[in-house]
């Protein structure tokens, strides 16, 4: 299988997400696009901006990021490189969560704040409205009544479209649900990391997206070896190709947003779209 812009992200199929907004089952994380630690600018400001371009040449309508990532540079370089949008383009952002440094997050998901990354959000993609709005996190410190409450405010505002939450438990989740309509989840899960199952099969029983952050593990999901390793090879594929094709496979609900600051990689995560594991998908299970 080759990565070389021959395949589109239209072949992973398409989502809808709180029922009107249809987007291709392969998305683009933009957080790899900003420095190092995911903290000031990228290395080489247009080469990041040819990813997010390229990326919607191969298919991708869907665009995750945050506030945090950077901060701020990943939303600013979505707009310079973007916009004005395509009209099925999405772009997803969250907030509660705020930088000391690189590698360094924290969370905020005070009313207060939770308002004032919207409205950062807001004027860096050069939008309206935000088609998914996204809470980060959650704050100990902070009743979730109190942050999911302030997205639901600012969704009859008009300033939000539809509401997501991320790194929440099924419960959490339960809660949120009962205070806004709630349409899509971020949790962390992969191939090698699949502590979010409970939360994935409420998504997939009440009809929500589950976007899988570190679909890829971190690199985890790339080592050489074991039964990857071997369905890659009969598949003439990647290692990272085979684990982004499971989780495609795995659950109708999933909507996987592989992130990467290189052309290449993009091409080759998109190529993935094609690749039917059919039975070796059990043996990786």
């Amino acid at each position: 299988m080759s990565g070389q812009g021959t395949y589109t992200a239209a072949t992973a199929g398409e989502i809808t997400i709180g029922g009107d907004l249809t987007v291709r089952r392969l998305g683009f994380g933009a957080m790899r696009i900003t420095g190092e630690g995911v903290w000031g600018e990228p290395d080489d400001r247009d080469a990041a901006k040819a990813v997010l371009r390229r990326a919607l040449e191969l298919g991708v309508n869907f665009i995750d990021t945050a506030d945090s990532y950077g901060p701020e540079v990943s939303e600013r370089l979505i707009a310079e490189a973007l916009h004005p949008y395509p009209d099925d383009l999405v772009i997803a952002t969250k907030g509660g969560l705020v930088r000391g440094g690189p590698g360094d997050w924290r969370a905020n998901c005070r009313p207060e704040h939770l308002r004032e990354a919207c409205e950062g959000s807001l004027r860096r993609l050069e939008v309206d409205r935000i088609d998914l709005y996204q809470l980060h996190t959650v704050d100990s410190d902070v009743p979730l009544a109190e942050s999911v409450g302030t997205l639901a405010d600012l969704r009859d505002e008009g300033k939000i479209r539809h509401v997501g939450v991320s790194n929440q438990s099924a419960e959490q989740l339960r809660e949120s649900r009962s205070i806004v309509d709630v349409v899509s989840m971020q949790n962390r899960y992969s191939l090698s990391d699949r502590g979010s199952e409970d939360e994935l099969e409420a998504c997939e029983r009440d009809g929500l997206a589950f976007i899988p952050w570190f679909p890829l593990a971190s690199g985890a999901a790339t080592r050489p070896g074991g039964d990857l390793d071997e369905v890659a090879d009969r598949h003439d594929a990647t290692q990272a190709q085979v684990a982004l094709a499971w989780l495609l496979q795995r659950s109708p609900a999933m909507l996987p947003i592989p992130g990467t600051s290189s052309i290449e990689h993009l091409e080759e995560n998109v190529a993935a779209a094609s690749l039917e594991l059919g039975d070796d998908a059990a043996e990786l299970d």
